[in-house]
């Protein structure tokens, strides 16, 4: 498969032979059940087969198939432990590689964009891919200035395949759901294709990057590559290298995962607030470590690529995250189901026991009350379990609760970020972020006792 397969009747009879397989699986599996193997045995081996068909399926067809699977791929933490592994493997082999274009598509689309003399805009030009996404693929080149640039170049047809995808996943999405443990696949869908017009835009993306490659120029912890040219399916950046965090998941240093781990959690809170845009596509292949840290050359910097997908978020994340935040780990139950309500997240038809709802908050912000908080495989599967099991409050709970749409891409960003951390393992300063970049986390009155603070100690 070297082309972007386009023709409705293609991808769909390849998406079609999704459920019809898991069908076929489950049939073998009540087969193995009846002559003696355990459930849990056989349920284990049908989770392996169903990630493999999944993931060879949505690999193949990039587009929309390609970015579900991207956005499910964050979530692996939450899976058992004895099927996680098969499912990172397909999942990071999903991140960070797919069929690449055929040199002469890639010409043709340069060729028609940048004009007939396109090599000439270039030193150097590398015709083999250096990564592959769901609506584009990146190559490496030298810019006519020298520069050392990433050349995206957007498949042909994308728009078309990304959602005649998700419009069939979505018909499947029931089907879809046990992939992760309490999570509703529907809306993630619904989501995703809600974005797929501003990610199509690569205007919009290059006014994005280039918003937080100047508000991050400079910074010490943080690189983002300025745009260097943008127009109709290509856009040229500054080219950064650096380790892929998929790398540092796999066999990086507890230290680089610390530094990661805390790095993106800083870059999470504090982008809103400095650009007024959420980077809304956090999986690893979108993230590099950097030498050269505040500290030197042995410390690390986060390289952050991609910004199709943003939130746009003039104010910042908004304020009742911050204050509910505050309140429930305050532990004033009234209060945080008030603010609840107001912000719709408790429906005006339905009453709940306020005392109730901080039970199901406490455990999921547990990470922002320690002074510093590892993450890890097995908690992040705690909460995934809490949540799932039907016989447990919290599930009752959680299923008469409701997420606003105004939330709904923050909501998700906040757990794929999560995601990523318990796949690092990172041990984290969470606190810190939080009282410096979210707004209402800290009332306004310890605000100014820290200023205050602050400028004794600079004195």
């Amino acid at each position: 498969m070297s082309d972007l397969p386009r023709k409705a009747v293609t991808r769909t009879a390849k998406l079609a032979a999704l459920p019809l397989g898991f069908a076929g699986r489950a049939t073998w599996g009540l087969g193995k059940r009846i002559v003696g193997e355990s459930a849990e045995i056989v349920g284990r081996e049908l989770q392996q087969r169903t990630a493999e068909q999944l993931f060879k399926v949505l690999g193949e067809l990039k587009g929309g198939a390609m970015k579900f699977g991207q956005a499910l791929s964050v979530f692996e933490s939450a899976l058992p432990e004895e099927v996680a592994g098969p499912y990172r493997a397909a999942l990071t082999k999903l991140q960070d590689a797919a069929p690449p274009m055929p040199t002469r598509t890639v010409h043709s689309v340069l060729a028609e964009r940048l004009g007939e003399d396109w090599q000439d805009l270039f030193v150097e030009f590398d015709d083999k891919p250096a990564a592959a996404a769901s609506i584009g693929q990146v190559h490496r080149a030298v810019w006519h200035d020298g520069r050392a640039v990433a050349v995206k170049v957007q498949y042909p047809g994308a728009g078309e395949a990304l959602l005649s995808d998700l419009n069939q996943l979505s018909r499947f999405a029931r089907l879809l759901g046990p992939l992760i443990p309490g999570m509703d696949v529907k809306p993630l869908i619904s989501e995703l294709r809600d974005r797929v017009s501003e990610e199509l835009d690569y205007g919009l993306e290059a006014q994005a990057q280039q918003a937080h490659a100047e508000e991050f120029a400079g910074d010490p912890d943080v690189v983002v590559p300025a745009v260097v040219h943008q127009c109709e399916q290509v856009l040229v950046t500054e080219w950064i290298d650096g380790v892929p965090l998929s790398e540092v998941i796999s066999g990086g240093t507890q230290e680089q995962r610390d530094r990661a781990g805390q790095l993106l959690s800083r870059f999470l809170f504090s982008g809103p607030a400095r650009t007024g845009l959420l980077h809304a596509d956090p999986h690893p292949g979108n993230f590099r470590l950097l030498p050269g840290g505040p500290d030197g050359e042995d410390d690390w910097r986060l390289g952050v690529l991609d910004f199709g997908t943003v939130d746009r978020l003039s104010g910042g994340l908004p304020e009742p995250i911050g204050e509910s935040l505050r309140m429930t780990l305050d532990g004033e139950a009234d209060a945080v189901y008030e603010l609840l309500r107001t912000e719709g997240f408790v429906k005006e038809s339905i009453e709940l026991d306020p005392d109730a709802v901080l039970d199901y908050l406490l455990p999921i912000i547990e990470p922002a009350k320690a002074e510093e908080f590892t993450f890890t495989r097995g908690w992040m599967r705690s909460q995934a379990a809490r949540i799932a099991d039907p016989r447990s409050p919290a599930h009752q709970l959680g299923k008469q609760l409701n997420l606003p749409p105004a939330y709904l891409l923050i909501h998700r960003v906040t757990l794929s970020t999560i995601g990523v951390l318990c796949q690092l393992g990172a041990t984290v300063r969470l606190r810190d972020e939080l009282e410096e970049w979210l707004p209402g986390f800290v009332l306004d009155e310890d605000l100014e006792e820290l200023a205050a603070r602050e400028s004794v100690a600079e004195a």
